[in-house]
Protein backbone atom coordinates (compact mmCIF):
# COMPACT_ATOMS: atom_id res chain seq x y z
CA UNK A 1 0.00 0.00 0.00
CA UNK A 2 1.67 3.72 -1.18
CA UNK A 3 1.87 6.22 1.25
CA UNK A 4 3.19 9.76 1.60
CA UNK A 5 7.63 9.51 2.81
CA UNK A 6 9.74 12.63 2.93
CA UNK A 7 12.83 12.06 0.96
CA UNK A 8 15.92 14.65 0.82
CA UNK A 9 16.21 15.96 -2.96
CA UNK A 10 18.94 18.28 -2.52
CA UNK A 11 22.07 19.47 -0.01
CA UNK A 12 23.57 22.72 0.84
CA UNK A 13 26.10 23.69 2.60
CA UNK A 14 27.95 27.17 3.75
CA UNK A 15 31.57 27.23 5.34
CA UNK A 16 33.10 30.48 6.48
CA UNK A 17 36.04 30.97 5.35
CA UNK A 18 38.08 32.33 8.27
CA UNK A 19 40.02 29.11 9.94
CA UNK A 20 40.67 29.14 13.49
CA UNK A 21 43.58 26.77 14.96
CA UNK A 22 44.29 25.74 18.34
CA UNK A 23 47.35 28.42 18.23
CA UNK A 24 45.65 30.81 17.78
CA UNK A 25 44.22 30.72 21.54
CA UNK A 26 47.27 30.83 22.83
CA UNK A 27 47.28 34.54 23.60
CA UNK A 28 43.66 34.14 25.76
CA UNK A 29 43.04 34.84 29.68
CA UNK A 30 41.44 31.79 30.57
CA UNK A 31 39.61 32.22 34.05
CA UNK A 32 38.17 29.70 36.37
CA UNK A 33 34.74 29.38 36.63
CA UNK A 34 35.38 30.64 40.16
CA UNK A 35 36.64 33.99 38.36
CA UNK A 36 40.22 33.79 39.40
CA UNK A 37 42.71 33.21 36.45
CA UNK A 38 43.63 30.16 35.44
CA UNK A 39 46.81 28.65 37.09
CA UNK A 40 47.31 26.31 34.10
CA UNK A 41 49.93 27.29 31.02
CA UNK A 42 47.86 27.99 28.10
CA UNK A 43 49.70 25.95 26.02
CA UNK A 44 48.99 23.16 28.57
CA UNK A 45 45.14 23.88 28.46
CA UNK A 46 44.85 23.96 24.60
CA UNK A 47 46.80 21.00 24.52
CA UNK A 48 44.39 18.91 26.91
CA UNK A 49 41.06 20.26 25.19
CA UNK A 50 42.52 19.27 21.64
CA UNK A 51 42.83 15.27 23.53
CA UNK A 52 39.59 15.55 24.87
CA UNK A 53 37.66 17.25 21.76
CA UNK A 54 39.88 15.94 18.68
CA UNK A 55 39.37 19.62 17.37
CA UNK A 56 42.30 21.30 15.80
CA UNK A 57 40.65 23.68 13.98
CA UNK A 58 37.37 25.45 13.47
CA UNK A 59 35.67 28.46 10.85
CA UNK A 60 34.23 31.77 12.18
CA UNK A 61 31.95 33.79 10.36
CA UNK A 62 34.26 36.85 8.14
CA UNK A 63 33.41 40.36 9.65
CA UNK A 64 30.21 40.87 11.01
CA UNK A 65 28.23 37.62 8.82
CA UNK A 66 24.89 36.68 10.55
CA UNK A 67 23.21 33.38 11.33
CA UNK A 68 20.51 34.22 8.35
CA UNK A 69 23.64 35.04 5.86
CA UNK A 70 25.26 32.12 6.39
CA UNK A 71 21.59 30.45 6.15
CA UNK A 72 20.63 31.96 2.87
CA UNK A 73 24.04 31.14 1.17
CA UNK A 74 23.57 27.53 2.77
CA UNK A 75 19.76 27.11 1.44
CA UNK A 76 20.96 29.04 -2.03
CA UNK A 77 23.78 26.04 -2.34
CA UNK A 78 21.00 23.36 -1.94
CA UNK A 79 18.07 25.19 -4.12
CA UNK A 80 20.79 25.39 -6.89
CA UNK A 81 22.25 21.97 -6.42
CA UNK A 82 19.31 20.37 -6.80
CA UNK A 83 17.96 22.92 -9.79
CA UNK A 84 14.81 23.67 -7.74
CA UNK A 85 12.74 26.80 -7.96
CA UNK A 86 12.29 28.65 -4.49
CA UNK A 87 9.39 29.72 -5.44
CA UNK A 88 7.73 25.73 -5.32
CA UNK A 89 8.70 26.01 -1.53
CA UNK A 90 5.95 24.97 0.92
CA UNK A 91 8.17 26.03 3.99
CA UNK A 92 11.38 27.64 4.82
CA UNK A 93 12.41 26.20 8.55
CA UNK A 94 15.34 27.54 9.93
CA UNK A 95 17.31 25.55 12.91
CA UNK A 96 19.24 28.12 14.73
CA UNK A 97 19.82 29.19 18.60
CA UNK A 98 20.79 32.87 18.94
CA UNK A 99 19.67 34.35 15.87
CA UNK A 100 21.73 37.12 14.85
CA UNK A 101 24.02 38.73 17.59
CA UNK A 102 25.71 41.85 16.43
CA UNK A 103 29.74 42.22 17.53
CA UNK A 104 29.49 45.60 18.68
CA UNK A 105 27.01 45.29 21.56
CA UNK A 106 26.60 41.65 21.26
CA UNK A 107 22.63 42.39 21.58
CA UNK A 108 20.55 39.85 19.94
CA UNK A 109 17.85 40.37 16.87
CA UNK A 110 15.51 37.97 16.20
CA UNK A 111 12.70 40.50 14.38
CA UNK A 112 12.25 39.51 11.47
CA UNK A 113 12.91 36.08 11.99
CA UNK A 114 15.77 34.14 10.94
CA UNK A 115 13.89 32.50 8.07
CA UNK A 116 11.78 35.44 7.06
CA UNK A 117 15.17 37.32 6.16
CA UNK A 118 16.44 33.60 3.99
CA UNK A 119 13.45 34.09 2.24
CA UNK A 120 13.95 37.81 1.32
CA UNK A 121 17.55 36.94 0.42
CA UNK A 122 16.33 34.11 -1.93
CA UNK A 123 14.01 36.70 -3.10
CA UNK A 124 10.68 34.17 -2.82
CA UNK A 125 7.85 35.87 -2.71
CA UNK A 126 5.01 32.97 -3.14
CA UNK A 127 3.25 34.01 0.40
CA UNK A 128 2.09 30.59 0.32
CA UNK A 129 6.04 29.21 1.55
CA UNK A 130 6.01 29.75 4.99
CA UNK A 131 8.88 30.98 7.19
CA UNK A 132 9.63 30.32 10.50
CA UNK A 133 12.44 29.32 12.89
CA UNK A 134 13.03 26.47 16.12
CA UNK A 135 15.04 26.98 19.02
CA UNK A 136 16.13 23.44 20.20
CA UNK A 137 19.44 23.52 20.96
CA UNK A 138 21.78 22.13 19.11
CA UNK A 139 19.61 19.33 18.28
CA UNK A 140 17.39 22.37 16.11
CA UNK A 141 17.98 21.06 12.57
CA UNK A 142 17.18 17.11 13.44
CA UNK A 143 13.81 18.92 14.74
CA UNK A 144 13.31 20.65 12.24
CA UNK A 145 13.46 17.61 9.73
CA UNK A 146 10.90 16.05 12.29
CA UNK A 147 8.65 18.51 11.49
CA UNK A 148 8.82 18.83 7.39
CA UNK A 149 8.01 15.69 7.51
CA UNK A 150 4.93 16.01 9.65
CA UNK A 151 3.69 18.62 6.98
CA UNK A 152 4.88 16.61 3.97
CA UNK A 153 3.36 12.87 5.35
CA UNK A 154 0.33 14.85 6.05
CA UNK A 155 -0.35 16.13 2.03
CA UNK A 156 -0.52 19.77 2.85
CA UNK A 157 2.98 20.52 1.86
CA UNK A 158 5.33 18.98 -0.80
CA UNK A 159 8.45 20.60 -0.82
CA UNK A 160 10.48 22.48 2.60
CA UNK A 161 13.83 23.56 3.00
CA UNK A 162 15.55 22.94 6.21
CA UNK A 163 18.13 24.91 7.23
CA UNK A 164 20.67 24.61 10.66
CA UNK A 165 22.88 27.81 10.78
CA UNK A 166 24.87 29.38 13.71
CA UNK A 167 27.46 32.06 14.37
CA UNK A 168 28.18 31.12 17.55
CA UNK A 169 31.78 33.12 18.12
CA UNK A 170 29.80 36.17 18.73
CA UNK A 171 28.16 34.71 21.52
CA UNK A 172 31.58 33.09 23.18
CA UNK A 173 33.45 34.19 26.29
CA UNK A 174 36.86 34.17 25.23
CA UNK A 175 38.50 33.33 28.81
CA UNK A 176 36.59 30.22 29.46
CA UNK A 177 38.05 27.32 28.15
CA UNK A 178 35.10 25.73 26.52
CA UNK A 179 35.03 28.30 23.91
CA UNK A 180 37.38 26.71 21.86
CA UNK A 181 34.80 23.29 20.83
CA UNK A 182 32.39 26.25 19.09
CA UNK A 183 32.46 27.21 15.65
CA UNK A 184 30.14 29.00 12.82
CA UNK A 185 28.73 27.01 9.86
CA UNK A 186 25.33 26.48 7.83
CA UNK A 187 23.93 23.20 5.93
CA UNK A 188 20.71 23.32 4.64
CA UNK A 189 18.39 19.97 2.60
CA UNK A 190 15.39 20.51 0.48
CA UNK A 191 12.73 17.40 1.36
CA UNK A 192 9.90 16.72 -0.91
CA UNK A 193 7.03 14.01 -0.44
CA UNK A 194 6.98 11.24 -2.44
CA UNK A 195 3.65 8.70 -2.89
CA UNK A 196 5.67 5.15 -2.45
CA UNK A 197 5.21 1.41 -1.04
CA UNK A 198 9.04 1.53 -0.26
CA UNK A 199 10.11 1.71 2.89
CA UNK A 200 12.53 4.64 1.68
CA UNK A 201 13.27 8.59 3.12
CA UNK A 202 12.27 9.15 6.55
CA UNK A 203 11.33 5.65 8.36
CA UNK A 204 11.39 6.41 11.58
CA UNK A 205 12.27 9.08 14.35
CA UNK A 206 12.30 9.97 18.37
CA UNK A 207 12.60 13.16 20.71
CA UNK A 208 12.96 13.61 24.37
CA UNK A 209 13.48 16.53 26.79
CA UNK A 210 14.66 16.67 30.21
CA UNK A 211 14.44 19.71 31.56
CA UNK A 212 13.66 19.51 35.04
CA UNK A 213 16.85 19.03 36.97
CA UNK A 214 19.21 19.36 33.50
CA UNK A 215 17.77 22.35 31.44
CA UNK A 216 20.50 24.45 33.43
CA UNK A 217 23.39 22.02 31.66
CA UNK A 218 23.80 24.54 29.22
CA UNK A 219 22.59 28.08 29.95
CA UNK A 220 23.89 32.07 28.80
CA UNK A 221 26.04 33.24 31.64
CA UNK A 222 28.22 36.53 32.83
CA UNK A 223 32.01 36.03 31.48
CA UNK A 224 34.27 34.15 33.96
CA UNK A 225 36.12 37.48 33.66
CA UNK A 226 34.88 39.62 35.77
CA UNK A 227 35.84 42.49 34.64
CA UNK A 228 33.52 42.23 31.67
CA UNK A 229 30.42 42.64 33.98
CA UNK A 230 26.89 41.67 32.85
CA UNK A 231 27.85 40.74 29.39
CA UNK A 232 26.62 36.93 28.94
CA UNK A 233 28.00 34.21 26.77
CA UNK A 234 27.14 30.25 26.24
CA UNK A 235 27.97 28.90 29.53
CA UNK A 236 28.16 24.63 29.51
CA UNK A 237 28.20 21.77 32.36
CA UNK A 238 30.44 20.09 30.10
CA UNK A 239 30.53 16.45 32.23
CA UNK A 240 26.56 16.57 32.37
CA UNK A 241 26.46 17.54 28.69
CA UNK A 242 28.72 14.26 27.85
CA UNK A 243 27.19 11.94 30.04
CA UNK A 244 23.79 12.71 29.22
CA UNK A 245 24.77 12.37 25.61
CA UNK A 246 25.87 9.11 26.28
CA UNK A 247 22.83 7.87 27.90
CA UNK A 248 20.62 9.27 25.29
CA UNK A 249 21.80 9.42 22.05
CA UNK A 250 22.04 5.55 21.98
CA UNK A 251 18.50 4.90 23.56
CA UNK A 252 17.06 7.25 20.67
CA UNK A 253 18.99 5.60 17.94
CA UNK A 254 17.91 2.13 19.22
CA UNK A 255 14.22 2.64 19.43
CA UNK A 256 14.11 4.09 15.78
CA UNK A 257 15.92 0.96 14.60
CA UNK A 258 12.88 -1.01 16.39
CA UNK A 259 10.60 0.83 15.02
CA UNK A 260 11.41 0.18 11.66
CA UNK A 261 12.18 -3.47 12.30
CA UNK A 262 15.45 -2.89 11.84
CA UNK A 263 18.95 -3.63 13.25
CA UNK A 264 21.92 -1.78 13.42
CA UNK A 265 23.93 -3.83 10.92
CA UNK A 266 21.33 -2.47 8.17
CA UNK A 267 22.36 1.54 8.75
CA UNK A 268 25.71 2.11 6.18
CA UNK A 269 26.28 5.80 7.88
CA UNK A 270 25.79 7.90 11.07
CA UNK A 271 25.92 11.19 10.82
CA UNK A 272 25.90 11.84 14.69
CA UNK A 273 26.00 15.85 16.01
CA UNK A 274 29.57 16.98 15.92
CA UNK A 275 29.63 17.90 19.59
CA UNK A 276 33.15 16.22 20.26
CA UNK A 277 35.16 13.22 18.61
CA UNK A 278 35.69 11.84 22.34
CA UNK A 279 31.78 11.49 22.78
CA UNK A 280 31.07 10.34 19.97
CA UNK A 281 32.70 7.78 19.92
CA UNK A 282 31.46 7.29 23.26
CA UNK A 283 27.87 7.30 21.77
CA UNK A 284 28.45 4.88 19.35
CA UNK A 285 30.38 2.33 21.76
CA UNK A 286 27.28 2.74 24.19
CA UNK A 287 25.45 1.73 20.99
CA UNK A 288 26.74 -1.25 20.07
CA UNK A 289 26.53 -2.58 23.32
CA UNK A 290 22.84 -1.80 22.94
CA UNK A 291 22.51 -3.55 20.07
CA UNK A 292 25.14 -6.10 20.87
CA UNK A 293 27.37 -5.86 18.14
CA UNK A 294 31.26 -5.24 18.02
CA UNK A 295 31.91 -1.61 17.80
CA UNK A 296 31.06 0.05 14.57
CA UNK A 297 33.59 0.59 11.66
CA UNK A 298 35.10 4.24 11.33
CA UNK A 299 33.83 3.73 7.77
CA UNK A 300 30.27 4.53 8.83
CA UNK A 301 30.93 7.62 11.11
CA UNK A 302 32.09 10.20 9.16
CA UNK A 303 33.40 13.23 11.04
CA UNK A 304 34.00 16.55 10.69
CA UNK A 305 34.61 17.52 14.35
CA UNK A 306 38.46 18.07 13.72
CA UNK A 307 38.58 21.08 10.57
CA UNK A 308 35.17 22.10 11.80
CA UNK A 309 34.34 22.82 15.10
CA UNK A 310 31.29 22.02 16.54
CA UNK A 311 28.83 24.66 14.75
CA UNK A 312 25.42 23.85 16.86
CA UNK A 313 22.38 23.30 14.43
CA UNK A 314 24.76 23.04 11.21
CA UNK A 315 26.80 20.32 11.94
CA UNK A 316 24.90 17.35 11.08
CA UNK A 317 23.33 19.43 7.99
CA UNK A 318 26.64 20.47 6.88
CA UNK A 319 28.78 16.77 7.37
CA UNK A 320 25.74 15.48 5.41
CA UNK A 321 26.54 17.76 2.09
CA UNK A 322 29.88 16.85 2.78
CA UNK A 323 29.53 13.72 2.16
CA UNK A 324 26.78 13.36 -0.45
CA UNK A 325 28.86 15.52 -2.54
CA UNK A 326 31.66 13.47 -2.07
CA UNK A 327 34.09 16.27 -0.40
CA UNK A 328 34.46 14.06 2.40
CA UNK A 329 37.29 11.69 2.36
CA UNK A 330 36.77 8.01 2.53
CA UNK A 331 32.97 8.34 2.67
CA UNK A 332 29.94 8.45 0.25
CA UNK A 333 26.37 7.54 0.96
CA UNK A 334 24.02 5.60 -2.13
CA UNK A 335 21.12 4.95 -3.16
CA UNK A 336 19.32 2.26 -0.89
CA UNK A 337 21.40 3.31 2.00
CA UNK A 338 20.31 3.98 5.29
CA UNK A 339 21.75 6.36 7.64
CA UNK A 340 21.20 7.69 11.74
CA UNK A 341 20.69 11.25 11.94
CA UNK A 342 21.05 12.29 15.89
CA UNK A 343 22.05 14.99 17.85
CA UNK A 344 22.25 16.20 21.60
CA UNK A 345 22.03 19.08 23.39
CA UNK A 346 20.81 22.74 25.26
CA UNK A 347 17.46 21.50 26.92
CA UNK A 348 18.61 18.95 27.52
CA UNK A 349 17.24 17.33 23.97
CA UNK A 350 18.24 14.53 21.96
CA UNK A 351 16.50 13.35 18.97
CA UNK A 352 17.18 10.85 15.96
CA UNK A 353 15.86 9.95 12.30
CA UNK A 354 16.24 6.61 10.44
CA UNK A 355 16.60 7.45 6.88
CA UNK A 356 16.88 5.27 3.63
CA UNK A 357 18.51 7.39 0.74
CA UNK A 358 17.02 7.02 -2.55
Amino acid sequence: MSRLRSRIIASGSYLPAQKVGNQDFMQNRFYTPDGVPNPKQNETIVRKLAEISGISERRYAEGDYQTSDLAALAAADALQSGGIDGETLDYIIVAHNFGNVHLHNRQTDMLPNMAARVKQALGIRNPNCVAYDILFGCPSWVQALIQADYYLRSGDAKRALVIGSDVLSHVLDPHDVDSMLFADGAGAVVVEAVETDEMIGILTHKTVTDAVDKAHYLTMGCSRNPDLGEQIFVKMQGPNVFKYGLETVPAAIKLCLDKAGMNIGDVNKFFIHQANERMIRGMLQRLSELCEVPTLPDELVPYSVQFLGNSSAATIPTLYDLVVKGKQEGHSFQAGESCIFASVGAGMHANCVLYRHF
